[in-house]
């Protein structure tokens, strides 16, 4: 990929900077604003150097949502305007009207619909607005959208500074110092098989916890009662015995709204596992302890119903570990971001869907337009 620090001269440049924009929003209110801080150092570059600056980005999966809320936090960082249109003679007349440095937000592009669907057309209207592209939003690189994959083919088109860094760290992390751990929970284990049996190749240990355990205690003939398990067992018969795969020790476990911990093997009919326990807790506090490098996506209980306690109680340990640490996923990033323990982390990625997509190809469709850029 070319990099946006290797342009020589971005004085009076119209730049199409595709960002990060889809944060977590609730009654109109930005309660993370991670992703935008992130890209901060790509606009700031291109404000400073005198670029005419033109921000795209979505934000959710309703297309009448608006990018209002996020444009209030990042003109909180820096001067932006926000214009409420994608398209038309509004957004034509005030890119026309820009001055060196300036810089100014479109409206979600995912009001239309040329952009889920990579449209040609939609995609040559974005590109008209500008000289270069610029692609800093790791985090949707792996999807086939207009914005993402259309507009490189048109453009000059360069890797902002986030995304450059994410490629740099992830790649890293597909072949990491020894000895290394890879901590995977969560759920949706359909989607995180091929990564795990990936990694299980790399990493000296895997532990495996959230949702995605259960699984695994049900493919070892466990009772697991009312917990959340993968529709289907996807193949377990050759990774349960596998000895780099590490389970929790010991669960949380609720019914009836009373919670006890015990062994994984004396799970009732009536009960669901909710958390890890903290026996399980202190055998990852020793395990980190023997690592140099930590890779870490996904809680370790029912983050979502408020079972956080040994995600909470591990991000301090693995915060505090002298290893070489990556954290993704936004439930993960969201108990480092709760702690203030942010600094304390070797890297972050921004990604979700995409941090696994990557660590599993080691490319991604955005990734590959940018590389692919005739331009």
């Amino acid at each position: 990929m070319k990099r946006i620090e290797e342009v020589a001269d971005l004085k009076g440049v119209r730049v199409l900077v595709r960002a990060s924009l889809n944060v977590p929003i609730e009654e109109g209110v930005v309660r993370n604003d991670f992703r935008l801080q992130k890209m901060l150092p790509t606009l700031t570059l291109l404000s400073e150097a005198g670029a005419h600056t033109i921000i795209i980005g979505h934000v959710g999966r309703d297309k009448d949502r608006s990018l209002s809320p996020v444009h209030r936090v990042l003109s909180t960082f820096m001067n932006v305007s926000f214009i409420e249109q994608v398209v038309g003679s509004v957004v034509i007349h005030a890119i026309e009207n820009m001055q060196d440095g300036d810089s100014i937000m479109l409206e979600n592009l995912r009001q239309k619909e040329g952009e889920v669907s990579n449209s040609e057309a939609f995609a040559k209207e974005l590109a008209s607005y500008a000289d270069i592209y610029v692609n800093d939003a790791f985090p949707v690189c792996h999807r086939e959208h207009a914005s993402i994959v259309g507009v490189p083919k048109l453009l000059p088109a360069y890797a902002g500074i986030q995304l450059s860094r994410e490629v740099a760290e992830l790649s890293n992390a597909r072949n990491p110092q020894h000895p290394s751990l890879f901590i995977l929970g969560g759920a949706k284990f359909e989607t995180k098989k091929p990564l795990l049996r990936k990694l299980l190749d790399v990493y000296d240990s895997v532990f495996v916890g959230g949702a995605l355990a259960n699984d695994f205690f049900k493919a070892k003939g466990y009772e697991v009662g009312n917990s959340i398990i993968s529709p289907g067992m996807f193949g377990l018969e050759d990774l349960i015995d596998n000895p780099k795969i590490m389970l929790p020790r010991d669960v949380v476990v609720e019914r009836d709204g009373v919670v006890s911990t015990k062994s994984p093997d004396q799970v009732k009919r009536d009960e669901m596992i909710v958390d890890a326990g903290p026996d399980t807790v202190a055998m990852l506090g020793e395990r980190i302890c023997d690592s140099k490098y930590i890779l870490w996506n996904g809680p370790l209980g029912y983050y979502d119903k408020g079972y956080d306690t040994a995600t909470v109680a591990f991000a301090k340990e693995f915060a505090a570990c002298p290893a070489y640490t990556i954290v993704g996923g936004g439930d993960t990033i969201a108990s480092i971001a709760g702690l203030g323990l942010e600094e304390k982390i070797s890297f972050i990625s921004s990604g979700g869907g995409a941090l696994l997509q990557f660590l599993d190809a080691g490319t991604l469709p955005g990734i590959e337009a940018l590389e692919e850029s005739a331009h």
